[in-house]
Order: structure tokens, then C-alpha cells, then sequence
């Protein structure tokens, strides 16, 4: 019998009217939009509901809302009596994780990921900082070439490894400009620039991390319930103290994604419930590992199939 994990979504998958199903049908939907309200002292749900895709869309706004979602889901799925072996997000997913893992309350996850989000806007001027998706490309020769145009253009380096020919870069604008034009001669099918705000998950977000290291510490970690594979290591974090330091690397170092769910695979995992709006997770699972089961869940049709598979499953 294999193993179940749960994954939760970063930022990008994002869009207006997520959750609302679920959460104008069961009450333990609506009570997490609720709560995230109360814990930030505005209507954080009438933004995800009736809000613009600018708005939500300003990091601020994007990593609470999601959190929220992502939350609201999993949280239906426990009453249907769906459990998890293991959780893990992506990026900003990975204080859903958390959460679900029992480490967070949801309430100090809301205003962390908040505070996450403006520290992460503040880090650098806008315009200044960039990211592109680069596919096609080794990850040991990506990582050189942008090792060496660091050294001479700005910048750059890998921040997100998602699966095998899909890797997110981050840095400087001059940097990533360069190493785009480096890894495109290097051999890259192509290098798509990203329209964020910011240089996530680079060097350049250290001054972001700083902040949020003084953030977290005024929370309260409790040991998780299941293991949460950590983006900085793709292993269980051991421990409350783990878990925090591994959270305030994360903010610049790169998100092991197609590690983490190797990691999956290799603890017995076969089953992956993606727990919040869209299926980009869905898709780089069956990219790393294509016999995967992958049951993406974000309104009542995509619940109630993914509950039946698992009932059966079992």
C-alpha cells in the first residue's frame, strides 16, 4: 500500500474566485476565510471573492490568499477523512505545509506570509530584480554558466529546480538577461521571462531574510504531526528550531521541488493531493516521476473525484 503526501501550491497559481465554492458549501471552508480576515484585520476573503487580479496579484495580497485557499481545501478534505504520510509546498506553499502538518497555527501562518510578502516586495526596487523560466537545459551546466555570469553581468542563479528541464532563475535584471542569452548559446530550448515582482529565492532577497528571521521568532513552531519535506534541504525538517532557520534560508536560496518529490518517492509516496487552485504542482510531479498518482483538488468536482479515488485506494 503506498503512501499519501499533500502538496500545496506557491505563488503564480493564484486567481480571483479560489475557494469560494467550497467555502459557500462547507463550513470549514468558510470558517479558514474567517479566520484569515480576523488574524489581518481586513477582508482579505472579499479580495480573493469580488477582488481585481491586481490586486491580488501584489505579493502582499497573493501569499495570505493562497495560504487561505490552499487551507480552506485541505481542511474539507480532512472532514471527508482524507489523511496525509507527508506535506509539502512549494515556495510560499511551504507554510501551508506547516499548517497542515500541525507545526503553525493557521492564524500565525496568515500574518507571517503577509509580512513574508512585503518584506519580499521591499527587498529590492522594482525593476531592479527578475526572474525566467529556463527549459531544456542540465542543471549542472546551468548552474556553471550562472556562476560565471554572476561574476561579470550581475546576479543570477538557479531559484526554483522544478523538474527534470525546467529550471527558474532569479537575480539581478542585468544578470538574468545575460545568463539568458549565455544558457540560449549553451544549448536551452528557451528562457521565458517571468512577470514578477521580484528576485525571488536569489542573493538578493538576504536583506527580505534578515527581517523574517525577527518575524518568526516571535512564533510559536510546534514539532510536525507528519513530515514536512523542507525547499532548502528536499528532507523532513527536524524540529521546531530546524524549521525556522530553514524557513529564513528559503526566502533566498532555491526551492528543491524536483528533489522534494524524488524524496517523496522514495519514502513509499505514490499518491500526491495538490491541495489549492490549478495543477502546476500536478503537472511537475508527473514530470519527475511519471507513474505518480496526482489528484489536484480545488472545487467541488475535482474534491469529490479525488475522494473517491482515495476511498478506493484504500
Amino acid at each position: 500500500m503506498g503512501k499519501t503526501a499533500v502538496l500545496f501550491p506557491g505563488q503564480g497559481s493564484q486567481k480571483i474566485g479560489m475557494g469560494q465554492e467550497l467555502a459557500d458549501k462547507y463550513e470549514q471552508a468558510g470558517r479558514i476565510f474567517s479566520e484569515a480576515d480576523e488574524a489581518l484585520g481586513f477582508s482579505l476573503s472579499a479580495l480573493i471573492f469580488q477582488g481585481t487580479e491586481d490586486e491580488l496579484k501584489r505579493t502582499e495580497n497573493t501569499q495570505p490568499a493562497l495560504l487561505t485557499a490552499s487551507m480552506a481545501i485541505w481542511e474539507v478534505l480532512k472532514e471527508k477523512g482524507i489523511k496525509a504520510d507527508f506535506a509539502a509546498g512549494h515556495s510560499l506553499g511551504e507554510y501551508s505545509a506547516l499548517v497542515a502538518a500541525g507545526s503553525l497555527s493557521f492564524k500565525d501562518a496568515c500574518r507571517a506570509v503577509r509580512k513574508r510578502g512585503q518584506l519580499m516586495e521591499e527587498a529590492v526596487p522594482a525593476g531592479q530584480g527578475t526572474m525566467a523560466a529556463v527549459l531544456g537545459m542540465e542543471r549542472d551546466e546551468l548552474d556553471r554558466i550562472t556562476a560565471e555570469v554572476s561574476q561579470t553581468a550581475g546576479s543570477v542563479q538557479a531559484a526554483n529546480y522544478n523538474c527534470p528541464g525546467q529550471i527558474v532563475i532569479s537575480g539581478s535584471a542585468e544578470g538574468v538577461k545575460a545568463a539568458g542569452t549565455a544558457l540560449k548559446e549553451a544549448g536551452a530550448k528557451r528562457v521565458l521571462p517571468l512577470n514578477v515582482s521580484g528576485p525571488f529565492h536569489s542573493d538578493l532577497m538576504k536583506p527580505a531574510a534578515e527581517k523574517m528571521q525577527s518575524e518568526l521568532a516571535d512564533l510559536t513552531f510546534k514539532d510536525p504531526q507528519i513530515p514536512v519535506i523542507a525547499n532548502v534541504t528536499a528532507r523532513p525538517a527536524e524540529g521546531s528550531e530546524e524549521i525556522e532557520k530553514l524557513l529564513v534560508e528559503q526566502i533566498y536560496s532555491p526551492v528543491l521541488w524536483e528533489d522534494t518529490i524524488r524524496t517523496l518517492a522514495d519514502e513509499g509516496v505514490d499518491t500526491f493531493i495538490e491541495a489549492g487552485p490549478g495543477k502546476v504542482l500536478s503537472g511537475l510531479v508527473k514530470k519527475v516521476n511519471r507513474r505518480a498518482k496526482v489528484l489536484p483538488v480545488f472545487d467541488e468536482e475535482t474534491l469529490m473525484a479525488a475522494v473517491e479515488t482515495l476511498k478506493e485506494g484504500n
